[in-house]
């Protein structure tokens, strides 16, 4: 890991049973605010991005981290609660709208939550540990890990803690936009997602300038009107 550099690579060459080595190479340099970020919703149709910010204590925990697309869903909710109740952990939360993003573009909107995350955190951050490719604009010195919510502990955790609060969010929105089915698929894009798609057309939820959105709404604006009477 290179000195405090944003837009630094991490390496690649950790052992992958080992899933504080970032956190500690981090530490080593003379950071003592580590943090993991990780992002949940980039690719759904509808609802927001959401980013998690999440500071673990020195020494780690013992909960069973992993990648949250490893776990069943009440394990994750279980671990999200269980990581929110240990002391020395610390957490934010930042969240983009879906007409945001048609704003910005999705990449933008992504590294937005993130910064609303770690603005969060204030002095509690001064590195960041952020799944994925690298990324402009953050707040902190960050090295990027492709596949880090499998490799870090501290991502791990912000994949958790984000999938957890973006999922319960989805579920509270499906009571004002019935139909579409929110509460099971989070506004990915599923079979059931894309004939709601069609059959009601977008609500304030969809992103317009993703690609299904946009054809829906462009086959509805061009779909003749009948006569009446007709």
């Amino acid at each position: 890991m290179s000195r405090a550099r944003q837009g630094a690579q991490a390496p690649v060459d950790t052992a992958a049973a080992d899933r504080y080595v970032y956190e500690r190479q981090a530490q080593s340099e003379g950071f003592r605010a580590v943090v993991g970020v990780d992002e949940v919703g980039r690719g759904t149709l509808a609802g927001p991005v959401v980013a998690a910010a999440v500071r673990l204590p020195a020494g780690g925990i013992s909960l069973p981290l992993d990648d949250s697309k490893a776990l069943r869903p009440r394990q994750r909710e279980a671990l999200a609660a269980a990581l929110l109740r240990t002391p020395g952990v610390v957490a934010a939360i930042g969240a983009v709208s879906a007409a945001r993003i048609d704003e910005i573009n999705i990449l933008r909107a992504t590294v937005e939550a993130m910064q609303q995350a770690l603005d969060c955190l204030g002095g509690l951050a001064d590195y960041a540990l952020v799944d994925g490719l690298p990324l402009r604009g953050l707040p902190v010195p960050a090295a990027f890990i492709v596949h880090g919510d499998a490799r870090s502990a501290s991502i791990a955790a912000a994949s958790i803690v984000a999938k957890v609060y973006r999922d319960a969010l989805m579920v509270r929105l499906a009571a004002a936009y019935p139909g579409y089915g929110f509460e099971r698929h989070k506004g990915y894009a599923t079979g059931e997602h894309r004939a709601a798609l069609a059959r009601l057309g977008p609500c304030s939820l969809h992103r317009r300038s993703f690609a299904p959105v946009a054809q829906v709404l462009d086959r509805r604006q061009r779909q003749p009107e009948l006569p009446l009477g007709a």
